[in-house]
């Protein structure tokens, strides 16, 4: 299986100067960014950007040929949303206020440090990845049919309401962000986080874990794996199931029942896209999307401190709530025949 490439569309970076951009280059890669593309020729921006798009742009400003400070409202004008950010090796406070009237989305002087250009290179391609859902979520609610009605097969309804959340779905479901799904014990989370799933076209597997009533210890094991010599007993190191989900999905079910110490540790997955197995001192690289579910009221548990405030957050970048049965009972009859069959 071919590893997906992240992110979807690649990080255009521009500079005159080829060790600068494989300087670039090696940050990027080791922040997990390896779709990457590389133009020493400013005057290639334009027609790279027309025939393969970008999902971001990091911009030069002193090049010959065309200047990073005419390519930039260039750039504005015919790709209005994307986000450049402008490197330069002049510190003036003058300079940077015109890029950022010119529609700049940041500004970064050389030498580039390496927590600030990849804090700056995160924060654009999720300003792009959500625009992308805006967009996407804009033209769901104009459509009455589905892109691919197969992902929710397995959920039987004809309620109005139902389809209106299969068609968020759909919106949402390539983006890498959290999704919160809540709603009544019964009412068919996991069913939906499935078809969030199927709908995203990821190509690693959909790994379902339940949390309540789970000790800590053996939730850490179970969902972050170990090495060898961790406890007594671990002869072997062992994958957990964030592994297993690698290019996939991992779906929490019960999250609100998740302890202090296990939501710092799931905050930590989310944030960085990392985690630590059971007695190592390296952290592991996931890129797997991560859907939760609960039936308890997450804002009455943040409110009293029993829920992390931040960790929340993060979780309910995306929300969906599932009605019960009692409201919409026109879906009675079509799960009786269900059944009876």
């Amino acid at each position: 299986m071919k590893d997906p490439r992240n992110p979807v569309l690649p990080v255009l970076m521009v500079d005159d100067e080829e060790a600068i951009l494989a300087s670039y280059t090696t940050l990027l890669r080791l922040g997990g960014v390896d779709n990457l593309v590389t133009c020493s020729d400013s005057r290639r921006v334009i027609p790279l950007l027309q025939e393969g798009g970008a999902a971001m742009v990091l911009l030069d400003l002193q090049m010959p040929h065309v200047s990073g400070t005419n390519l930039l409202p260039q750039i504005v004008q015919e790709f209005p949303g994307l986000p450049v950010i402008v490197v330069t090796g002049t510190d003036r406070v003058d300079t940077a206020v015109q890029c950022m009237k010119a529609g700049a989305f940041d500004f970064i002087t050389k030498p580039v440090e390496r927590d600030r250009l990849l804090t700056t290179v995160a924060q654009a391609l999720s300003f792009s990845e959500l625009r992308s859902e805006n967009r996407l979520l804009q033209e769901s609610l104009l459509e009455d049919t589905l892109k691919c009605p197969q992902a929710f097969a397995r959920i039987v309804t004809g309620n109005p309401a139902m389809h209106a959340i299969f068609r968020c779905v759909e919106a949402i479901a390539p983006s890498s962000q959290s999704i919160l799904i809540t709603g009544e014990t019964g009412v068919g989370k996991e069913l939906l986080a499935r078809a969030v799933h199927d709908a995203s076209g990821r190509p690693g597997q959909f790994v379902a874990v339940n949390v309540a009533g789970v000790e800590e210890s053996v939730f850490s094991d179970t969902l972050f794996g170990h090495v060898r010599g961790a406890f007594t007993g671990a002869d072997t190191a062992r994958g957990g199931l964030v592994e297993r989900a690698a290019h996939g999905t991992l779906f929490l079910d019960e999250i609100g029942d998740l302890g202090p110490v296990l939501q710092t540790r799931l905050l930590r997955l989310i944030q960085e896209h990392e985690y630590f197995p059971l007695g190592s001192d390296v952290a592991a690289k996931t890129d797997a999307r991560i859907v939760v579910a609960t039936n308890l009221d997450l804002d009455t548990l943040q409110r009293s401190g029993a829920f992390r405030k931040d960790l929340y957050y993060r979780l309910s970048t995306h929300r969906i709530a599932i009605p019960p049965l009692r409201e919409r009972l026109d879906d009675v009859p079509l799960l009786l025949g269900q059944f009876l069959a």
